[in-house]
C-alpha cells in the first residue's frame, strides 16, 4: 500500500542529532506518537542505493531490513541487529543522493562493526522483535499494537540509558572510517558524506552538545577526517549514478506529498512545474484534497509518459480505492504487481482491494497473492490479517486461526498467539507443515511470556 504508515504510542526517543544517534528513555508520563512509514517504491530506493555498500562490506544484503520512522528530525540509527531506521526529516533534508548514501554508508559502518551487539551482550540471540521491542518498541508499531508496545516498553527500562545504543566516539569514528572504505569499494564519492555533515554540524556548539560530546565526536572534527579522505580518493568528483538522481527526487515529492499539508505541496510544485516529480507530489496533494479528477488527472498523465512504471499504477490503485471506486483499483493494482511482482507490499494493496470488492470468486485469488506476499515478507502483520480474513470468508478454517496466530506472535500479543495456535492445531490435519507452525508459534509465545514474567520478577 501507498505510503502505508501506522501509528503507535509509546515511550518519547530522544535523539543528539548525530547520523547514529543515541537513545534513551523517558518516563511513562512522556509517552508520545511515533509512526512506520511502509512504501514499496521508497524502501525499493533505499535499498538500492543501500545494496552495494552492504556487499561491499560483507554482509548479506537481503538480511538487512531498512524502516521508514515518520519523523521531522535529523537521525538515522541501527538496531535489533541487522535493521536500519531512517527518519523522513533526514530524508527530506538531504539535498542529493549522495548525501544520503553518505549516511547509509556509516549505519553500514555500525553493522559492520557489530557495535550494537559489543554495547549491549545482553541482547545477543534475542528474538528480533523483542531486542527492536526493549530499544524502541518499533517491533510493535511494525505490527500494529500500541498495548502490547508499551508492555514490552515498560519492561525493558531496567534497560538503562548508560547500556543501550550509547556508541563510543570511537564506534562513531570507526563507522566513518568504513563509510569512507566502503564507498571507495563500490567506486563512489565521500563528499555527499561531508555534505551531510556540514547539514548536521550547523549551529552545533559545544554547550548545546554536552550528551553527545560523552559518545559522539562534534561533527567539524568527523569533517575533517572526511576531508582528508576526499584529498586523497580518486572518486572524489565521481557524481552519483543519474538514476539515482532521479529515484531521490520522486522520493522526495513523494514524502512532501503525504507528509506536508496538500496547501504547501501545491505551492512547492506549482502546476507550471511539469517535471515528473512535481506532477507526482501534485497526484497525491490532490487526492488527500479528495480532488479526485485532478488526482487521476495527474497520474495519468505519468502513465502516459511511463506507461510500465508500477509505482505509478500503483499509486492509481490507491487514489481509486481510497475514492470508493474498488474494482477500477483492483487494475491498476494488478498492472502493478505484473510489472513487479517481487514486491510483496503492491502484492497486498492488491489482495486488499480484492478482498473489498465483496465479490467472493476473487477471495481464493487474493489468498495467493498474500500468501506469496508473507513468503517474501513474513513481517508484515497487515498482510497476516488480510490472509486470515480472505482465509476465513473460503472457509478454510484452520489456515485462518493460524494467520491469525502468526500476526499475534509478530505483535507481541503473546496470550493471544498461544490461544490462537492451540486453535490452529486442532483445525488443520495432524501431522501437516500447518501443525507443526502451529506447535512453533505456540512454543515461541509460550517461552517469550516466561521472559516477561521473569523481567517482571514474577
Amino acid at each position: 500500500m501507498n505510503l502505508y504508515v501506522m501509528r503507535h504510542r509509546f515511550i518519547r526517543l530522544a535523539g543528539v542529532l548525530s547520523v547514529t544517534v543515541a537513545i534513551t528513555f523517558g518516563a511513562p508520563d512522556e509517552a508520545a506518537g511515533i509512526s512506520l512509514i511502509r512504501d514499496a517504491e521508497i524502501e525499493n530506493t533505499i535499498r538500492d542505493y543501500a545494496t552495494p555498500l552492504f556487499r561491499a562490506a560483507g554482509l548479506d544484503a537481503d538480511a538487512v531490513r531498512v524502516h521508514l520512522v515518520k519523523d521531522s528530525s535529523l537521525n538515522a540509527f541501527v538496531a535489533g541487529g541487522m535493521r536500519v531506521f531512517i527518519h523522513t526529516g533526514l530524508l527530506l533534508a538531504t539535498k542529493s543522493p549522495g548525501q544520503l548514501i553518505g549516511v547509509i554508508a556509516h549505519e553500514t559502518g555500525h553493522i559492520a562493526g557489530g557495535h550494537l551487539a559489543r554495547t549491549n551482550d545482553m541482547l545477543r540471540g534475542a528474538r528480533t522483535e523483542a531486542i527492536v521491542g526493549y530499544i524502541l518498541g518499533l517491533a510493535v508499531a511494525i505490527a500494529g499494537a500500541p498495548e502490547a508496545g508499551q508492555a514490552l516498553i515498560l519492561g525493558g527500562q531496567a534497560l538503562s540509558q548508560q547500556s543501550i545504543l550509547l556508541y563510543s566516539r570511537s564506534q562513531e569514528q570507526s563507522a566513518d572510517q568504513f563509510a569512507v572504505t566502503v564507498l571507495e569499494r563500490t567506486g563512489q564519492s565521500a563528499r555527499g558524506l561531508i555534505e551531510f555533515l556540514e547539514i548536521m554540524g550547523a549551529g552545533e556548539s559545544e554547550d548545546q552538545q554536552i550528551l553527545y560530546l560523552r559518545t559522539h565526536p562534534l561533527s567539524k572534527d568527523r569533517m575533517k577526517f572526511v576531508a582528508n579522505h576526499l584529498a586523497n580518493s580518486v572518486y572524489t568528483n565521481t557524481p552519483p549514478l543519474a538514476q539515482f538522481e532521479e529515484t531521490f527526487r520522486r522520493m522526495q515529492a513523494k514524502l512532501r506529498g503525504f507528509l506536508d499539508p496538500p496547501a504547501r505541496t501545491l505551492a512547492r510544485y506549482p502546476g507550471t512545474d511539469q517535471s515528473l516529480e512535481a506532477r507526482y507530489a501534485r497526484a497525491v496533494a490532490y487526492h488527500l484534497q479528495a480532488e479526485l479528477s485532478l488526482a487521476l488527472g495527474e497520474i495519468d498523465s505519468l502513465l502516459a509518459d511511463r506507461p510500465r512504471d508500477p509505482y505509478f499504477h500503483e499509486l492509481k490503485g490507491q487514489i481509486l480505492f481510497e475514492s470508493g471506486r474498488v474494482s477500477e483499483a483492483v487494475k491498476s493494482y494488478r498492472r502493478a504487481v505484473e510489472l513487479l511482482p517481487d514486491a510483496p507490499l503492491l502484492r497486498v494493496g492488491l489482495a486488499h482491494a480484492m478482498i473489498e470488492t465483496g465479490d467472493p470468486t476473487v477471495l481464493a485469488d487474493a489468498a495467493v497473492r498474500l500468501e506469496v506476499a508473507v513468503r517474501q515478507d513474513r513481517d508484515d502483520p497487515h498482510a497476516w490479517r488480510l490472509l486470515s480474513i480472505a482465509y476465513g470468508r473460503i472457509g478454510r478454517r484452520g489456515l485462518s486461526v493460524l494467520a491469525s496466530a502468526e500476526r499475534a506472535l509478530l505483535t507481541g500479543r503473546y496470550g493471544d498467539a498461544v490461544g490462537f495456535s492451540k486453535r490452529a492445531a486442532k483445525l488443520v490435519p495432524d501431522g501437516s507443515p500447518s501443525q507443526l507452525r502451529a506447535a512453533d508459534i505456540q512454543r515461541s509465545a509460550e517461552e517469550a511470556l516466561k521472559k516477561k514474567k521473569k523481567r517482571r520478577g514474577g
